[in-house]
């Protein structure tokens, strides 16, 4: 995390020669200058729109499995298909000008190896999310993912598409949990013996675990269960499994699930694959945290790539993060080793102008504690928005993302805490804007942002609305004349349940009503239940309004299909 490194971020820079960039042998941090003694320059690095084709618009095909592995106990999987019409990228495919009269697209999706199609099928160009099921009988379970390429045609056969993916069907793991990562919607699922050996949609929540007056200490064992009884279902685990097996073994027994911390080792692959090795058949584990702000370190491409690879030689069961810094240096080379994505953009208490190096903060100069930032909770929502918007530019398959909220202050970058209006507020946002995963740096924190980030995550992290969140997509909506408003909503596959969040990230209340408008069901909507916050709820068939906006508040609100107008 920038807490711990940017301490010692001078030594890191004139050390950096191998790193990537420009002027890599200045003191530098997200390829940045940030020292009066040394000038400003481009950091490069910038991932930016592409260009326009110039013949127009072409059909970008991609697919993806579902879920990121599946296991040798399933019979059925499934895969994703986009066909979408970009200016910017794909393959040639007639009437893309006008939609409505381009051809649909007819394919088959088979395994490079051979054995015959796996789905037959068609779709529509211009849609997205496409979802075709098919049988596993004819796929054997391997550690090595599979080859798999989608063929599609024009019906007349005058025009020709390809798309290519990997599809892991694992061996089954007979101990310790397994986690999986939904392509179609960005959450996680998690099994193990405490879920009856099922999947279930999972949320993490919790916090980075320090060894120091935390996990390490000769209390540790009830001092994880006073945690975990405060709300929260996961942590980042700082310690060595060589170090506190007993700390790890008392996770497994409460089920508090964990993400193993690699960070320190990541450079070093023989001690990543002792750890690994260690830790891989615990219960509770759910990821490993497989680097630390490389893009912020300017470290060399190859290394987040190769520790993913190291990792998941030895355990191909859990996913493996990478926590990124920068607001925009080298996206596509730093997240090519993540399996998903966290971001800690940390804006509370910092100057976002000029830095405690006595120089100011651009995008070209600088090191201010929050990249590019400006100095508000919602900087949360702005870094998620561009991490999306960098997958979209470079045509990569969307990542699940996590943020990490700020619980501290210090270094000289972070005058206070976040309060805990801001705290909530950060962690809402980042669901807002598609975050599936919150893990806040660092445990121990405050009284009172432990006590509220533990609340939060009783209301978010369990039924019903862990659920919602994780297995859809949140739907955004604008609000007019509210700029500090941020609200979105998510709705069950059915229909019949929606789940709105409003945000509130500014200093002052909203005068009058926020009005959100939710789609029509058969019958109006009525309350299901408040989960969070003190404003009062209007309801309607196709619209809710939200009044008594509080400043720096979060209101949520389950709604299920009928009955008539009501305030709750």
């Amino acid at each position: 995390m920038k807490l711990l490194a940017a301490s010692v971020g001078l030594l890191l820079g004139l050390a950096a020669a191998e790193g990537t960039g420009n002027h890599p042998d200045w003191p530098r941090w997200c390829g940045k200058s940030y020292l009066p003694q040394f000038p400003s320059f481009d950091p490069g690095g910038q991932t930016l729109e592409p260009a326009v084709l110039p013949g127009g618009p072409a059909l970008d095909v991609r697919l993806k499995p579902r879920y990121s592995i599946y296991l040798e106990s399933e019979s059925r999987a499934e895969f994703v298909v986009h066909a979408d019409i970009s200016k910017w990228r794909g393959q040639p495919w007639p009437d893309l000008d006008t939609p409505d009269r381009a051809p649909a697209l007819h394919f088959e999706i088979s395994l490079a190896s051979g054995g015959g199609a796996l789905v037959t099928d068609k779709l529509v160009v211009g849609s997205k999310s496409n979802v075709f099921a098919f049988s596993l009988a004819r796929v054997q379970p391997s550690l090595s993912p599979y080859k798999v390429t989608l063929v599609g045609t024009s019906q007349d056969g005058s025009s020709n598409v390809t798309a290519t993916t990997e599809l892991f069907l694992l061996p089954e793991k007979m101990t310790g949990s397994v986690t999986r990562l939904d392509n179609l919607n960005g959450g996680m699922l998690f099994r193990s013996r405490a879920t009856g050996g099922k999947f279930e949609s999972f949320m993490p929540y919790g916090f980075y675990a320090s060894c120091d007056n935390f996990l390490c200490d000769r209390d540790n064992l009830s001092k994880i269960k006073a945690y975990r009884d405060l709300g929260f279902n996961s942590m980042v685990s700082l310690t060595t499994i060589f170090d506190s097996r007993p700390a790890y073994e008392h996770l497994d027994k409460l089920d508090l699930r964990f993400m193993y911390d690699l960070r320190s080792y990541y450079k070093n692959l023989t001690a990543v694959r002792q750890q690994v090795s260690a830790i891989k058949d615990f219960d509770a584990i759910y990821s490993y945290w497989g680097s630390d702000e490389p893009d912020g370190h300017q470290d060399p491409f190859n290394l987040v790539v190769e520790a993913r690879d190291a990792i998941r030689n030895i355990d191909p069961y859990h996913p493996v993060s990478v926590t990124l810094n920068c607001q925009n240096y080298y996206f596509k080379e730093y997240s090519a080793g993540a399996d998903f994505i966290m971001e800690d953009a940390y804006p509370i208490g910092i100057n976002s102008t000029f830095s405690k190096w006595s120089t100011p903060c651009s995008p070209s100069y600088g090191d201010c504690g929050c990249d590019n930032c400006q100095g508000g909770v919602q900087d949360v929502a702005r870094r998620l928005d561009h991490l999306a918007q960098y997958e979209i530019w470079l045509g990569l398959w969307p990542k699940t993302k996590a943020h990490n909220p700020q619980s501290f202050h210090g270094e000289g970058y972070w005058s206070r805490d976040p309060t805990e209006g801001e705290a909530v507020a950060m962690s809402a946002l980042a669901l807002n804007h598609g975050a599936k995963a919150i893990a806040s740096w660092v445990w121990p924190t405050s009284p009172a942002l432990a006590q509220v980030h533990g609340r939060f995550a009783r209301a978010v992290a369990n039924e019903p609305v862990r659920s919602m969140v994780t297995e859809r997509r949140a739907n955004r909506v604008r609000v007019e004349g509210a700029e500090s408003v941020d609200v979105a909503y998510w709705t069950v596959e059915d229909g019949q349940q929606v789940l709105v969040t409003v945000v509130n990230g500014g200093p002052e209340p909203v005068n009058g009503l926020v009005t959100v408008p939710l789609p029509a069901p058969v019958v109006p909507w009525t309350k299901d239940s408040v989960i969070w916050g003190n404003g009062t709820w209007t309801l309607g068939d196709d619209k809710v309004q939200l009044a008594g906006v509080a400043a720096m508040s979060t209101n949520m609100v389950l709604l299920r299909a009928g009955g008539d107008w009501h305030e709750i």
